[in-house]
């Protein structure tokens, strides 16, 4: 289950030169700034990545704006989690919940879900905040992420998962975040 003190949320490689690529991109940019927000609004710690930005770019601005004032883990692995730096701070956070966004599902996304899931972690692959360039390897790589454990979800519901109650003081705000 899904708590506002026991969840982190991961945010790989939405960045310039990739992004115009990926199918639905406008939808999943959106969702994913959505997410970002609500996380914000209840206080999640939020890890950002980027890929090789000095080929692939900054991440894009729909996401800096929605991530306020924010630094990124450079890498250069496809698992996020095997990268040192990462790991290290996704360790020093202390949440065994991951909720994972980003780009692209059957790469980065999917090898960093598989290596959470063997490193015990709970992982929550958020369906509309992930996309692939071709609808093909999309669908394969959300079904393998699952078959290997991976609970399959979506923005709202994984806020109001995490609001636990509807009297809980930032549900007006999330409400008005996904209208």
């Amino acid at each position: 289950m899904l708590t506002t003190e026991n969840t982190i949320l991961l945010v790989i490689d939405f960045q310039e030169r990739m992004i115009n690529t990926i199918r639905n991109h406008d939808e999943i940019v959106q969702k994913t700034a959505t997410m970002i927000k609500g996380c914000r609004l209840l206080e999640v710690p939020i890890l950002t990545t980027q890929q090789y930005t000095k080929g692939l770019g900054e991440t894009i601005e729909t996401l800096k704006e929605a991530l306020g004032n924010f630094e990124h883990i450079e890498k250069i692995t496809f698992s996020c989690y095997i990268d040192k730096t990462f790991e290290e701070a996704l360790r020093k956070a202390e949440r065994k919940n991951v909720i994972v966004t980003g780009i692209e599902a059957h790469i980065c996304v999917q090898q960093t879900v598989l290596h959470l899931l063997e490193a015990g972690y709970n992982v929550y692959l958020i369906a509309d905040c992930i996309g692939s360039r071709s609808e093909n390897d999309f669908h394969y790589a959300i079904k393998r992420m699952q078959q290997a454990g991976a609970a399959i979800t979506t923005t709202e519901s994984a806020l109001f998962e995490m609001l636990i109650r509807a009297d809980h003081p930032k549900r007006k705000d999330i409400t008005n975040l996904v209208k």
